[in-house]
């Protein structure tokens, strides 16, 4: 009787600790979780992610295919759960990785380091950069559920997206004073140059341009590209020094260029301000003759005789400041 006793008092023992207490569970503050009841999610009434704005990224084709439904989203605290109910936790802190890592083959693209690319002008590059990213809270069933590894769905994103637009990008050309948006061939070439050049000289347009493909990897994979940022782009080795020379010819060109407008301008103000100097001694020059000219025109208008009494004091003047005067003499 006393082990009979023993045994079923053992029994309910161990089913209180087994269903009761170990039924309750911590969210650290940096996780979310998601409760299944024999495997269903708990979720919103008729809500799905085409109802959020991260929707507004997704094409029309793509809107019918990850219409994901919102899911009861457990906050941080102490919570208790039945035996069959589980608990799916997340961590939502933003992770860096290496834009080169393939989480499915680690030794891939050189260890993770850096990721293969081809121009527009078939010509092999390395990049070398990182990408933040986290959990969305607002799309856990994606995260959870939608996908088998999410991860490797964002990363395999990312890489088509980014070596798309590698072998797409040109530098857009800048037009040629006094006719805007037209180029000649020569111009052009010049203008285009070499295609890593480009990107090199336009990275932040290229981390840009990431940034705005990839939103719409929270409505897809429930994944936040939070930015990109490339850092490097490498060519290969055999084509180092000639891209090295090329550079150092254009800049040697540039500043030959730059030279000579600065040579021109400096021309052109010190031409300016000779023919102000000129424009100002004509102008005192003429001035007293349009004072004289005034005031001969007032004398006219004075009298008929008062005209001819000036120029007579005038010519007495100068008679007495002469020491010598010659008379023409009709004979």
């Amino acid at each position: 009787m006393d082990i009979t006793l023993g045994v079923v008092l053992g029994l309910i023992a161990w089913f209180v600790m087994r269903y009761f207490v170990a039924g309750f569970y911590v969210i650290d503050q940096n996780q979310r979780a998601v409760l299944t009841t024999c495997g269903r999610a708990e979720r919103l009434a008729g809500a799905t992610t085409l109802d959020l704005p991260m929707s507004e990224a997704l094409d029309e084709h793509e809107r019918e295919r990850y219409a994901y439904p919102q899911v009861r989203v457990i906050q941080p605290g102490f919570y208790w759960k039945w035996p069959w109910q589980q608990v799916h936790r997340v961590s939502i802190a933003t992770n860096t990785m290496n834009m080169a890592y393939d989480p499915d083959e680690p030794r891939a693209n050189e260890g993770g380091t850096i990721l293969d690319a081809v121009t527009k002008d078939q010509l092999n590059i390395g990049l070398d950069g990182q990408i933040r990213f986290r959990v969305a809270e607002s799309n856990l069933y994606a995260y959870l559920f939608g996908v088998k590894r999410p991860i490797s769905h964002v990363m395999g994103y990312f890489v088509s997206v980014l070596r798309e637009r590698i072998a797409n990008f040109e530098s857009p050309p800048v037009a040629h004073v006094g006719t805007p948006g037209e180029l000649s061939s020569a111009e052009a070439a010049a203008t285009y140059g070499v295609s890593i050049n480009d990107l090199r000289k336009n990275l932040r347009d290229l981390n840009e341009h990431m940034d705005r493909e990839c939103r719409s990897s929270v409505a897809r994979y429930g994944m936040v590209l939070d930015a990109s940022l490339i850092t490097g782009i490498d060519p290969p080795s055999e084509v180092e020094s000639a891209l090295a020379a090329i550079n150092t010819a254009h800049n040697q060109v540039s500043s030959d260029i730059s030279l000579a407008q600065a040579a021109a301008d400096q021309k052109i103000v010190q031409s300016k301000r000779a023919v102000e100097i000129e424009t100002l001694k004509a102008q005192a020059e003429i001035e007293p003759l349009d004072r004289m000219a005034t005031q001969l025109e007032s004398l006219k208008q004075s009298g008929p005789g008062v005209l001819k009494a000036y120029v007579r004091n005038v010519r007495m003047s100068l008679f007495g400041r002469s020491d010598r005067a010659f008379v023409e003499v009709n004979t």
